[in-house]
């Protein structure tokens, strides 16, 4: 088993700050939970604690990036971007340079329960029209794109796991902003997934291979700007849809992708992911409760694949 995208965040950010002298990172109050706690051991001048003030935090690195800093904030999804109304005004309208990093994302949090289960953040944060928005698979893919949001320039959202997540990454792999990240291929359907349930929906595809269903597996760890292209042209070519997330399917990746195939290719779909408020319990037992571990997962596609006739 990998590490945490949360962790995996933390040390290649650590590791930028002798490069990126303009990088500054605040907190509220969870930097031992969100990791930004390696970065102010060895930047303590370029890091903040700003308590649990979410509202003051995001302002304040609004206004450090319009001098010309490169903010990241840090808390658990569900506080941060519930403070939406200061990310609109302060960081999307004036597009700020801030990252915005929001961990313990998904029912995957386990124990704590819903009140710090980020189930609605993808949703809030993909109605502001500058936000770009990652959600890395594994300890690569996350490094890659810490890498990758220490250089853009513009309003961003990375949304990182709590549990350790498996490495579905070689070392030669290649993070490309706004490009799908096909993980196998198949002609039967094509299962979008993010986050901590793509190794999930891979050892679904290889449950299903058994049954004689060839599933072709992407991985869209770039939410928006999403590649329109490579989601229409896997819907073209495999006729069924699947998308898998944890994270409500009302607005997140099950609701970018449906409006748009709805606009370009309309084509029969399946939302996997959450539909009801969180609770708790652990890790592993919630996903098998909510039908987001791999078995759970491969019976949506099956029931799916049984009803949908191209």
């Amino acid at each position: 088993m990998g590490k945490a995208t949360r962790v995996s965040f933390g040390e290649q950010l650590a590791e930028l700050g002798a490069t990126h002298p303009s990088i500054v990172v605040f907190d509220a109050d969870l930097s031992k939970s969100t990791q930004s706690q390696l970065f102010a051991a060895r930047y303590p001048e370029r890091f903040f604690e700003m308590g649990i003030q979410e509202h003051n935090m995001i302002g304040a690195a609004a206004g450090m990036a319009l001098c010309g800093k490169k903010p990241f904030i840090c808390s658990f999804s569900t506080f941060v971007v519930g403070r939406f109304e200061v990310i609109r005004m302060s960081v999307g309208y004036s597009e700020a340079n801030v990252t915005i990093v929001g961990t313990h994302c998904g029912v995957a949090i386990g124990e704590d329960g819903y009140s710090q289960m980020a189930l609605e953040d993808i949703a809030l944060m993909r109605t502001l029209p500058n936000m770009a928005i990652i959600q890395p698979a594994d300890d690569r893919e996350a490094r890659a794109a810490v890498r990758f949001l220490a250089e853009h320039h513009g309003p961003a959202f990375l949304r990182l796991t709590r549990q350790n997540v498996a490495d579905i990454h070689d070392d030669s792999y290649e993070f490309h902003f706004g490009k799908a990240d096909v993980l196998r291929d198949g002609a039967d359907a094509v299962a979008f997934c993010t986050g901590g349930v793509v190794h999930g929906t891979l050892m679904a595809a290889d449950m299903l291979a058994q049954e004689g269903v060839d599933l072709r597996v992407v991985n869209i760890h770039t939410i928006a700007p999403l590649d329109v292209e490579a989601v229409v042209k896997a819907a073209r070519e495999t006729g069924r849809v699947i998308t898998v997330e944890d994270h409500s399917i009302v607005g997140g990746l099950g609701g970018a992708i449906a409006e748009t195939l709805a606009e370009h290719h309309p084509t029969l779909m399946k939302r996997i992911g959450m539909t009801t408020y969180g609770r708790s319990g652990s890790p592993t037992g919630l996903y098998e409760h909510f039908g987001l571990d791999a078995h759970g997962i491969a019976r949506g596609i099956r029931e799916f694949m049984e009803n949908a006739q191209v």
